[in-house]
């Protein structure tokens, strides 16, 4: 993760233990990374050097599920509130009465949650790829069936986890290939992947499986996805799809919050959720939003992507918080 020192300590919170890797002066402000989906703490390799370097104390965990953190075999361990009071926790534990939270995919749910629910416990939020979504007026699931109609769709398929996890677990090097290059800019496939119709095929296979990695990408970094994965499997990561609708339940009081501290978006051009949820789902939803980024030509795994642009960006918005 580059020549800045990187410690990797475990952290009880919340009744779980998160692996925790961590970087940069003890006494800097607190940056917590959240990754998404089927990512890790490694999948911010890039940006722990680069913000401990700026000057910052970053933290960032494999959230529950994930890796070498505690794996709950309930669904409903998986529910947002949960998540959340593990970031809160993981603050309690290193000391921090406040922190910036960047989350990716499924991980700014998690940071934008978190902006809504202990605002006072957070002085800026970054949400990449997802954008702040308002409270939908019918659960999820139900939205997404109407939308989708008799269309494979891989968010309802992850419902059923223990199925899904099965699924993903048989060939895992082909998932996470498939998932991490063939979901890339540049590839043969497109989002197209994970939507079409009920054939009788799964997820995996649907995922391509492109000739060659990705530049940013290398057989290495694969490798260390695919390790983890085989170890922790899936259950976990797609479990918290499967509280779409749990989390729908227990956020009606937060249905008219809006998102008021300060804020930053970023996204890549050509990442496909971008199409389904465009940014502007956010206008007079989040009060402070200081700057919108779309970096041309990346895609999905946007900080793996175009690191030095995503790091420039990171430290741009937090160089200009007051963190006093």
């Amino acid at each position: 993760m580059g020549d800045v020192t990187i410690n990797e300590r475990t952290i009880a919170t919340n009744g779980v233990d998160l692996r925790v890797f961590e970087a940069g002066p003890a006494d800097g402000f607190p940056v917590v990374l959240c990754h998404g989906f089927p990512e890790l703490a490694y999948s911010w390799r890039h940006q722990l050097p680069a913000l401990a370097e700026a000057g910052y104390h970053v933290l960032a965990p494999d959230q529950r599920g994930y890796g070498g953190s505690t794996r709950p075999d309930t669904v409903e361990a998986y529910e947002v509130r949960e998540l959340c009071a593990d970031i809160c926790g993981l603050l309690d534990a290193v000391g921090a009465e406040r922190a910036v939270v960047v989350g990716h995919d499924w991980g700014s749910i998690v940071a934008w949650s978190l902006a809504q629910r202990f605002p006072e416990r957070f002085a800026g939020v970054v949400g990449m790829s997802v954008p702040f979504v308002p409270r939908a007026p019918m659960p999820p699931t139900q939205l997404l069936k109407m939308v989708m109609g008799d269309t494979f769709f891989y968010m309802l398929y992850f419902q059923d986890p223990v199925a899904a996890d099965a699924d993903l677990s048989a060939d895992v090097r082909h998932t996470m290939r498939g998932f991490m290059a063939g979901l890339s800019p540049g590839a043969d496939a497109d989002m197209s992947a994970m939507l079409g119709p009920h054939d009788g095929r799964g997820l995996r296979e649907r995922l391509p499986d492109p000739e060659t990695l990705p530049d940013w990408l290398t057989e290495d970094e694969l490798a260390t996805y695919i390790a983890n994965f085989e170890a922790s499997g899936f259950f976990g990561p797609t479990a918290w799809y499967a509280n779409l609708d749990r989390n729908w339940e227990h956020s009606e009081d937060l249905a008219e919050t809006k998102v008021t501290i300060p804020a930053m978006f970023l996204t890549g051009s050509a990442d496909p959720v971008v199409m389904m949820t465009p940014a502007s789902v956010m206008d007079g939803w989040v009060t402070d939003l200081r700057a919108s980024h779309s970096i041309e030509g990346a895609g999905h795994w946007v900080q793996q992507e175009r690191p030095d642009e995503v790091n420039a960006a990171l430290v741009a918005f937090l160089d200009s918080l007051d963190l006093s």
